[in-house]
């Protein structure tokens, strides 16, 4: 979808992907010492507001203008330290101005695009790691289309690890991490995982790489 399309999908529900950081955004970067970061296609800004939670100065960018309005909407409800900590900016992942090796991290949750458009995206974050820094791409993967639930149905913007390495290939990044991971996803209204309600497996595709320090 374009960026009208995205703000009438966020203006039809409230917190589309819910307040809760990703899973996987939680579970690799809990604990590693706060820098700067960005989150490429922000959304709602879940996963930068954990982040500056932890501490991070963070910057989250998306093109739903709609999504970012509730983003700071959000953002006001925080202890001001949080708040302080976040900036929010209207962009396309594609072709955003961030600062060449400006970020200690960057993070590219969910972001699905043809395969043109995704490299595109991609080197940019790339591009725009700082030395030491961590790139972390997360993503449903091309065998949740046939093996798993949710997440887009066509094949076109779906991915696998190995499309995220072969991307970004030139930067000689180093891999820290590439795989499938299964993700429990419930599949009734108000149930939540444990409590009895119906559960399915969502498959995603996990990359985590890092830029050597100088």
């Amino acid at each position: 979808m374009d960026s009208q399309g995205w703000d009438d999908r966020y203006a039809a529900s409230e917190l589309l992907w819910g307040a809760a950081p990703n899973r996987w955004v939680v579970g690799e970067l809990t604990g590693r010492t706060p820098g700067h970061a960005l989150d490429l296609a922000t959304g709602e800004g879940r996963n930068a507001i954990w982040l500056a939670a932890q501490g991070w100065e963070v910057t989250g960018l998306d093109f739903s203008a709609v999504a970012l309005e509730r983003a700071e909407r959000l953002t006001a409800e925080l202890p001001d330290e949080v708040a302080d900590r976040l900036t929010w900016r209207h962009g396309d992942a594609r072709d955003h101005d961030a600062p060449t090796g400006g970020y200690d991290l960057v993070l590219v949750a969910y972001l699905h695009l043809p395969a043109a458009d995704r490299r595109a995206a991609l080197r940019r974050a790339a591009e725009a790691l700082a030395p030491g820094g961590t790139l972390l791409v997360i993503g449903h993967d091309l065998s949740n289309l046939t093996e798993g639930v949710g997440g887009p149905q066509d094949p076109a913007v779906l991915f696998t690890p190995a499309d995220v390495l072969a991307d970004l290939a030139p930067y000689g990044l180093h891999t820290v991490r590439a795989e499938r991971v299964r993700r429990e996803v419930d599949t009734e209204p108000g149930h939540r995982s444990g409590t009895g309600g119906a559960t399915a497996v969502a498959i995603d595709a996990l990359v985590r790489l890092e830029r050597g320090a100088k």
